[in-house]
């Protein structure tokens, strides 16, 4: 018996690791009171091996405190890290794409100086050749099917951003943080364009220790060329802020300052590609058994980008105690964790918005009181990648001891796509079938096949029996029969 067999050899994504790494960080400064710390991490690369993958980059720490003597000050430190992942899949001709963000940060006193830990957690995807055996042809009778097969391209590319705004007056800027919320991702024919907004959060002191925070939207728009890009493919694209530079030009005769941001960004994408492959899903022989060897091919991609915006609010869990006597200043490092979930009411995204209120005692010294809202929404998703971003974030206290906090998520979900399929990788011959000289068969089939079951329980190709059988309905009906007639020599 002669087979024909063909290797389909593309480039997908292999494998996906998630990794978490501790990064430490020392202040030495005069500390009395930590009010808000934040850190923000910068992937510099990541690196496929024997058995693992090493990440590194950079993380800015940075802590706003009040002092000995009650001035609320500011401090910043960079510090350089790396990490591996062990995984006994990997091997160097992969190519590891990371995604890397804080995910808790913890500030503890030692003697006289403060130590901030962030906790890091690391997104890996992982990208090489993936490759299958098919059937392509022979003496068998076989079933074609189209299989779909998602490949991969990798794009990736930088750009900046700017803006200008006025704001009320200010004296110091002392911390910012930068999200990335990607809004559309296109692709047409050879470029991949994405579009968002980076949310810049900043915390300043105004003239006589007063706290202030606000937030601006920055718009982006990166256009990257890509061959491989076609009108309507899907695609996935993460944007990240390299570098944030803000300046602050004020007038104390307006009582205005107008504040200048420069934003470095990169990105780093992928393209899937639908191919089509003309593969064999089934096969048998007309004259002997045949034991048939099949192989899945199974790919993974991307489907369509859905942003919603939910309005939330409710009283929140407080980290410390509060009264009337608290003056609020300023609501800053508004966060959130979410996941997609199962629910009595279908998928939601459920997860808690975070944020840091400064608030003044009546013994004038400035606290920092870490809020949690949490929050429940519906969506329409069966499988998606899950990010929320908070915007506008705002407290109040009605009743005494308790905080009212209000806030506007975006939410943004991308579909996960997996495609898989049962291919005939290759056939061995067995005995010959034994033959009927009968003029003439009766055989009852089982209702609900379809042309190709009938004739591969026959023995006989589709197009034969479809011929033989003009009357007969598919699916196969209860009562239906089947008459073989068998020409005979004399």
């Amino acid at each position: 018996m002669k087979v024909e067999t063909q290797t389909f050899r593309g480039y997908g994504k292999r494998k996906e690791l998630t990794a978490q790494t501790a990064v430490e960080c020392r202040f030495a400064q005069d500390v009395a009171t930590v009010l808000t710390s934040a850190c923000s991490a910068v992937l510099m690369g990541a690196d496929a091996g024997n058995g693992e993958v090493r990440y590194y980059g950079k993380a800015l720490f940075s802590i706003v405190y009040e002092d000995s003597e009650r001035r609320v000050c500011r401090a910043e430190r960079g510090v350089e890290w790396s990490a591996v992942v062990k995984d006994d899949f990997v091997f160097p001709a992969l190519t590891a794409r990371a995604q890397v963000a804080c995910e808790n940060i913890s500030v503890r006193r030692e003697g006289a100086s403060i130590y901030m830990t962030a906790l890091l957690g690391c997104d890996i995807s992982l990208y090489g050749e993936q490759s299958f055996d098919y059937l392509s042809g022979g003496d068998l009778i076989v079933r074609r099917e189209p299989v779909k097969v998602l490949t991969c391209h990798l794009v990736s590319g930088a750009a900046e951003a700017d803006d200008e705004f006025e704001t009320e007056f200010i004296t110091d800027i002392l911390q910012h943080v930068e999200t990335v919320n990607v809004t559309s991702i296109v692709t047409e024919t050879g470029i991949l364009r994405v579009e968002g907004d980076v949310n810049l959060a900043v915390l300043a002191l105004k003239e006589g220790a007063g706290l202030v925070s606000f937030e601006r939207l920055v718009p982006f728009r990166l256009e990257i060329p890509c061959e491989a890009a076609t009108y309507g493919a899907s695609a996935e694209a993460e944007v990240a802020v390299v570098s944030a530079n803000l300046r602050a030009n004020s007038d104390e005769e307006k009582n205005k300052c107008l504040l200048t941001c420069d934003l470095a960004l990169t990105l780093s994408g992928c393209v899937y590609e639908e191919v089509e492959v003309d593969a064999v899903t089934d096969a048998f022989s007309s004259t002997s058994q045949s034991t048939l060897v099949f192989s899945t091919c199974e790919s993974a991609g991307v489907g369509d980008t859905v942003v919603l915006t939910e309005r939330i609010s409710g009283k929140c869990a407080l980290s410390a105690p509060v009264d009337f006597s608290d003056n609020f200043q300023a609501v800053t490092l508004a966060r959130a964790e979410a996941e997609l979930v199962r629910s009595e009411r279908g998928k939601t995204v459920d997860g808690v918005a975070m944020s840091t209120l400064l608030v003044v005692g009546a013994d004038g010294m400035h606290r920092g009181i870490e809020l949690s809202l949490p929050f429940s929404v519906n969506v329409d998703a069966a499988d998606a990648k899950v990010k929320v971003h908070v915007l506008g974030m705002s407290a109040r206290q009605r009743q005494e001891g308790e905080i009212e906090a209000e806030a506007t998520l975006k939410i943004s979900l991308q579909e996960r796509r997996k495609i898989s399929a049962r291919l005939v990788a290759s056939a061995e011959e067995g005995e010959l079938l034994p033959v009927c000289d009968s003029a003439v068969s009766v055989y009852i089939p089982r209702a609900g096949d379809g042309l190709w079951e009938l004739a591969k329980s026959l023995k006989k190709p589709p197009e034969e029996v479809a011929a033989s059988n003009p009357d007969m309905q598919f699916p196969i009906q209860p009562g239906q029969r089947v008459i073989v007639y068998r020409k005979r020599s004399v």
